[in-house]
């Protein structure tokens, strides 16, 4: 391990009594220091714009308000790496901290020794684990990765001129089919025909739920179509 340099920790806890204890634990090796304490996501964020830190220490709970809805703002700044100190074994909510960003997860009832370990394995860019719920991340990363996969190919099966009809749909919500018909100059019953394609590749069942799964993948963000002008009327 390098312990050249001295590892700047911010302590996130709305327990006093435990930010005192891991305070006192940390200042008793000499290359890490505490340049912060906290108990909310207010505190916590000014401490981050006020001190250089290169781990912070957070706590999942704090006084009710789950600390994963604000790591996305804890990560803008440079450099910082999220340790996990939670006393809820819920594999779910550590699931959800390491796929928000997290490094790694220690339980509260955890040896001092193993926290310190678990703060310079962080620190020296480790992931901290244990064996299962390592293997379960894998198994969630990868069960998401084959998903987004499907979809992706679902997607790029489409035609252009199916590209242009989920386009114009998504720009015209609401507008009966002989009104998109128009805008693409194509008959309703050609319309019709091409949804029924379209339905069926992306396996939705009506304009509903074509409209909801577009804007869901973001489908109109993946590819730039030409309409064409209007019809004169």
């Amino acid at each position: 391990m390098n312990n050249e340099k001295q590892i700047s920790v911010l302590l996130v806890e709305d327990h006093k009594s435990i930010l005192w204890g891991l305070e006192k634990l940390i200042e008793s090796v000499p290359h890490m220091r505490v340049v912060a304490k906290a108990i909310n996501r207010e505190e916590a964020l000014q401490a981050l714009s006020e001190h250089k830190t290169d781990v912070v220490l957070l706590d999942l709970d704090l006084h009710g308000e789950s600390s994963i809805e604000f790591m996305p703002e804890i990560l803008q700044h440079q450099g910082i790496k999220i340790l996990v100190l939670t006393g809820t074994r819920n594999a779910e909510e550590h699931q959800r901290a390491m796929l928000s960003g997290a490094r790694g997860i220690v339980l509260k009832d955890e040896s001092a020794e193993v926290i310190l370990r678990a703060i310079q394995c962080v620190y020296d860019g480790e992931i901290w684990l244990d064996r299962t719920k390592t293997a379960n991340l894998i198994g969630l990363l990868s069960e998401r990765k084959v998903r987004m996969d499907t979809e992706a190919v679902k997607i790029g099966s489409l035609t252009p001129k199916e590209r242009a009809i989920i386009s114009t749909l998504l720009n015209e919500r609401g507008a009966q089919n002989k009104i998109i018909a128009c805008e693409l100059h194509m008959s309703e019953h050609t319309l019709r025909n091409h949804l029924s394609s379209i339905y069926s590749k992306l396996g939705v069942a009506n304009r509903l739920s074509l409209v909801l799964y577009a804007t869901a993948h973001r489908i109109n963000d993946s590819f730039t179509t030409a309409r064409p002008p209007r019809a004169a009327a």
